[in-house]
């Protein structure tokens, strides 16, 4: 990864007697506060613009049996730095990253027990990160957190865009209110059936949380490098207005398990008058470390399809080879077992998979069911349920590795785990090492179900810890990982770039079951996405599931809109989720799937407001082409296009898709109409959007 900074570090160290200090952004219209008051508790404040937007917030955790880490505090000193360079990431939305900020470190001493905290502060132009530092003391080696104290005070009824705080997933739809009217919907809103679910016991919302305000100011709340702890949700106390930390516990209610020498994960607060500036921020990636991998060079964005939505659609296909329930790993011999018939994962299918993804410019397919163990429906809670070397019977991983690779094309292969992570961790090296053996250099890791160990959620310390080795391990086989079900992402595909795309959310495959609302793409960029990339799995352009059999679900989207999200859902594994029978049927559509990018030089945020709309516009790595993706929610509107970021002088050819006159996503959503025409930079393009729908351009330089 090529780095260089363009601006030098400054570092002053102020020893002090007074009880605050302030810090301001490169820009000046960010002002953080910082200050001992009371009973030695310290506090922080933020204003925007000469707004206050953080009243006093308080700072510091309680540690076991019950010792206050957060009062009898004095300041002994601050360090003041500057820091500015720019890098470059191995794939991203942008070539090129800016981080710019100036820091304040606090250091504080309790006055009984001499405990020391230092709190590290970054003010971005665009937000604030903040971390605890727990140096090494005589005085305090280990200790266990019983809560965090942090606290988020805006006073104000801010509009939020939330799902409830829960310790097992991330799988809620996005609930739409004010802060004060949490309460009264939050019991409705758990009642989602999920695979596995913990909720918490407090009034609590899950990061990352969008807000904005009466006056038009947007802010967006999460954590950064999640390393070693557990992750954050947010108490909400209505009244006030006031949001504090709540700390994914394990069974027992232990908190965090820490000895110093560590650091917390950093909070954020990314803050805008404008939405499509907390969009293109930039500091959640910023507050990572660089990659910890040398050579990226076996890193690889990848466009794929995969033997997946047949399993959702209700047409009989299977992941599991058998019916037969009386299943024994590392026992059963499955060639004596009876097939059912209905596996997917089988050789013959998996070729014609990787036939038309060589013939239509893919790079990899993924194949989910080829591994013994799916016959158990009730794998929940049991520990040694699949084999991640053993294939089934039908499915020849000599042959396909051959063929696969003489079309030039990679399989990814599907780890799912049901959650037993410690069975996962017991196979992970012969797991890595077989795939290495057979070709392929990318895996779908899964966590369906509660955790095992039994004493542990998804997003509690230990799992946190697990996702990260994992992902560590398979570097060192140059694998790249795609986790579903785990831990919302904080950054950390900057830091372990081989970590290329996570679920940790409401995907696409919702969407034959439980369904997803019109403006639910509108929102996860907001929320979701602001800590990373997400494998969202779009293209089904067959929304209507009743032809398949009983399933009667139907997508809440149109064809062009699932179009469109292959710009706006960001990542750099992008999957064309449909059945290869339904490409076939729109051919002139599809043409936008082979063609859009996976990695890109820049990205521009054309229109944005979070739960209503979304233009971006992206330049493929390395080419002079643009595509464009629009998205609404269940109304229709007039987007603006504006081409500026097309280069002067300069003509291009624009192929628009997008919603037929009579479309919406409830009535017609596969209306879809397809025009050519030229363009320069100072065009501005007018298109209708129908309810639930989009619109996705392809733009390419006319020589």
């Amino acid at each position: 990864m090529k780095k260089y900074i363009v601006s030098f570090c400054i570092g002053i160290l102020f020893v002090v007697i007074t009880k605050g200090q302030s810090l301001s952004s490169p820009n000046g219209q960010l002002k953080l506060n910082f200050k001992i008051e009371g009973e030695g508790t310290p506090y922080y404040s933020l204003n925007y613009k000469d707004k206050n937007v953080l009243k006093d917030s308080k700072l510091g955790f309680v540690v076991k049996p019950a010792d206050s880490y957060a009062s009898d505090f004095k300041i002994d000193a601050f360090d003041h730095s500057s820091f500015n360079e720019k890098w470059e990431p191995v794939w991203g939305p942008n070539k090129e990253v800016a981080n710019h900020y100036n820091e304040m470190l606090v250091h504080l001493v309790q006055n009984k027990t001499g405990w020391k905290l230092n709190i590290r502060f970054r003010l971005f132009d665009d937000g604030l990160g903040f971390r605890y530092e727990f140096p090494v003391q005589s005085e305090l080696r280990h200790f266990t957190i019983k809560d965090e104290v942090t606290s988020f005070n805006f006073g104000k009824d801010y509009k939020a865009f939330w799902i409830p705080a829960d310790y097992d997933t991330n799988e809620f739809p996005v609930t739409t209110s004010k802060l004060s009217e949490i309460s009264k919907l939050i019991d409705e809103a758990r009642k989602e059936p999920l695979a596995a679910k913990a909720p918490s016991a407090t009034l609590a919302v899950q990061t990352p949380l969008m807000l904005k305000s009466q006056d038009g100011i947007y802010i967006n709340i999460h954590e950064a490098a999640l390393v070693n702890f557990p992750a954050m949700t947010l108490d909400v106390d209505e009244k006030n207005f006031i949001l504090s930390s709540n700390l994914t516990p394990d069974r027992n209610g232990d908190k965090g398990f820490i000895q110093t020498g560590s650091v917390s994960p950093w909070r954020t607060l990314i803050i805008s008058d404008d939405a499509r500036e907390i969009l293109s921020s930039n500091l959640i990636i910023n507050l990572n470390e660089p990659s910890k991998i040398e050579d990226t060079s076996w890193i690889k964005p990848a466009k794929y399809i995969g033997v997946w939505w047949e399993y959702f659609t209700g047409g009989g296909s299977t992941w599991a080879y058998s019916d037969n329930q009386d299943i024994r790993i590392g026992e059963t011999d499955y060639n004596t077992l009876k097939p059912n018939g209905r596996h997917g994962a089988n050789t013959k299918h998996v070729k014609e998979y990787i036939d038309f993804a060589a013939e239509n410019g893919f790079d990899a397919v993924l194949v989910e069911g080829w591994n013994e163990g799916w016959e158990d429906n009730q794998a929940y809670r049991k520990e040694h349920i699949y084999s991640f070397i053993k294939a089934y019977p039908d499915f020849d991983v000599e042959e396909l590795h051959a063929y696969a690779k003489s079309k030039k094309i990679k399989i990814i292969m599907h780890h799912e785990t049901t959650s037993s992570a410690v069975d996962y961790e017991r196979q992970l090296q012969k797991s890595f090492q077989f795939m290495k053996d057979n070709g392929y250099d990318a895996v779908k890791t899964g966590y369906v179900g509660p955790i095992i160990p039994r004493s542990e959620y998804h997003d509690s310390q230990w799992m946190v810890n697990h996702y990260k080795y994992v992902v560590e391990t398979a570097a060192q086989y140059h694998i790249m990982v795609n986790s579903h079900e785990a831990v919302r992402p904080t950054g950390l595909h900057r830091t372990f770039p081989n970590w290329i795309a996570q679920e940790s959310a409401r995907g696409t495959e919702f969407e034959s079951f439980n369904g997803n609302r019109q403006d639910h793409t509108t929102i996860l960029p907001f929320t979701r996405l602001i800590g990373g990339p997400m494998d969202y799995t779009p293209g089904i352009f067959e929304g209507d599931l009743s032809v398949y059999g009983n399933n009667k679900a139907k997508l809440s989207t149109t064809l062009t809109k699932q179009l469109a999200l292959y710009i706006t859902m960001y990542s750099p594994l992008q999957m064309a989720a449909d059945l290869i029978e339904n490409y076939k049927k729109y051919p002139d559509a599809f043409q936008f799937i082979k063609d859009v990018a996976v990695d890109w030089d820049t990205s521009y945020i054309l229109e944005a407001e979070p739960g209503d709309y979304l233009t971006i516009a992206r330049k493929a790595k390395n080419k002079k082409e643009w595509f464009v993706g629009s998205i609404t929610d269940e109304n229709s509107r007039e987007a603006s296009v504006n081409l500026s970021f097309l280069p002067k002088g300069e003509k291009f050819e624009a192929i628009i898709y997008k919603d037929g006159k009579n479309a919406s996503w409830n009535h017609n959503p596969k209306s879809y109409e397809i025009s050519k025409q030229q363009v320069t930079s100072g065009n501005t393009l007018k298109i209708k959007v129908a309810p639930g729908g989009g619109f996705a351009i392809s733009i390419k330089f006319l020589k």
